[in-house]
């Protein structure tokens, strides 16, 4: 279908109105017009094929502002990245993604009630789904494979995923699958000065090879991290930018759970707690990482790294150390950490089973932490280990059971 005919059909139904695509595949050359302040959307897929053409311009694929009760669903988005890529790195510290990132495959910003659901996203260069500012968002069964770009150096530049940014709220991303992702799979961020997301469910989705982190949970309240699973998190080496984790934290996050989450073949860390306070890892499963299993930090200003409990996980297969506690009061119960230190490590810090730490970022001696009940082994392992200037009797320590190989 000619796309001049199809735009016109768009622009002149897109405010109360169900829009069916048309079979086949649709070459797009621009931003479809969607109007500011579109309502009662329905956008259907019947075999459609949406693919931007070589010289296609914008920000998305579809671009909705301030919209409400809009739905996506039953269609594929090919992003043509091959022609589109752009090699560019992150924005600045004051500008948010949705004013940077072009070619996307759906932006929306400032908008309430929307759905996108068993779409397919392939080959997107941008971010498959861009979300900021919105709120009642639901994702849900998508697929997104082989997207993202690189920085000129040819490294990730965060891009290929699924974004939620500049305080979303209410929202879930459920059962979707991530595969072959530059960047970040799911992640939320918003910028220092912007109010941050919350209220958000990230569940029952499914990573491989993703090469940044599966999920991220940046400057955020409130969000549950349950039942995902992956495999080969921060592959393909050569486009890897930073460290990469199964589930990282950013900024400032609080009252959020990590809980029944399963990753393997990890080219970086377990789970990062860098900002995370007043909340819960349970049950989580990794084998097989490359760095630390679970890391305490405290790089935003506005927190201290207490009131977090970390329980019954299982780190099995690590390079190095199995947890980093820093600050306090903390609980640290009935951790499996097995098979630690296969990189045969020296160093106290990286051959400890739990290591409590003098700060990270920040200074923030470990202090008033209940360690209980844990489980340790590995190469040459120390069980329990402290930073100098760290004492053993401000912490209670009890009944753990180590072995070192």
């Amino acid at each position: 279908m000619k796309f001049a005919a199809f735009s016109v059909l768009l622009l002149a139904s897109c405010t109360t109105e169900k829009i069916r695509l048309p079979p086949g595949i649709t070459d797009v050359h621009a931003e479809w017009p969607v109007p500011e302040g579109a309502h009662d959307l329905e956008v259907i897929g019947a075999g459609s094929i949406l693919r931007a053409a070589p010289d296609f311009h914008g920000r998305a694929m579809f671009a909705i502002k301030s919209g409400t009760r809009i739905r996506f669903r039953d269609f594929t988005v090919d992003g043509n990245r091959a022609a589109l890529e752009q090699r560019v790195g992150l924005p600045g510290s004051e500008t948010p993604f949705r004013r940077f990132t072009v070619n996307n495959g759906i932006l929306i910003a400032g908008s309430t009630d929307v759905t996108i659901s068993n779409v397919t996203f392939r080959q997107v260069a941008g971010f498959a789904i861009l979300v900021s500012a919105s709120k009642q968002v639901r994702i849900e069964r998508v697929h997104i494979e082989e997207s993202g770009s690189r920085n000129a150096a040819g490294r990730n530049n965060t891009t290929g995923g699924i974004l939620l940014e500049e305080g979303t709220s209410d929202f879930q991303v459920v059962a979707c699958e991530l595969k072959q992702i530059r960047g970040n799979g799911i992640w939320t961020h918003s910028l220092y000065t912007s109010p941050r997301n919350g209220s958000g469910l990230i569940g029952l989705n499914h990573f491989a090879s993703i090469g940044r982190d599966a999920i991220q949970v940046g400057h955020a309240i409130g969000i549950t991290v349950e039942k995902n699973s992956g495999e080969r998190i921060g592959y393909p080496e050569p486009e890897v930018d930073a460290i990469p984790v199964a589930i990282d934290t950013a900024g400032n996050v609080d009252h959020s759970t990590y809980t029944g989450n399963l990753f393997s073949e990890i080219n970086g860390k377990c789970i990062d707690l860098d900002g995370f306070h007043d909340g819960e890892v349970i049950g989580n499963v990794c084998t097989s990482q490359r760095n630390f299993g679970i890391v305490m930090n405290n790089s935003n200003p506005d927190m201290q790294s207490a009131g977090i409990t970390i329980a019954d996980n299982t780190i099995d297969g690590g390079q190095y150390g199995g947890i980093f506690v820093i600050g306090g009061p903390n609980k640290i119960l009935r951790n499996k950490l097995r098979n630690l230190n296969q990189s045969h490590s020296g160093d106290d810090l990286l051959r400890s089973g739990i290591y409590l730490g003098r700060g990270a970022e920040r200074p923030a001696i470990a202090r008033g932490n209940l360690v209980e009940g844990n489980e340790v082994s590995g190469y040459k392992l120390q069980c329990i280990a402290v930073a100098p200037g760290v004492s053993l009797k401000e912490n209670t320590i009890g009944r753990n059971q180590c072995a070192a190989q």
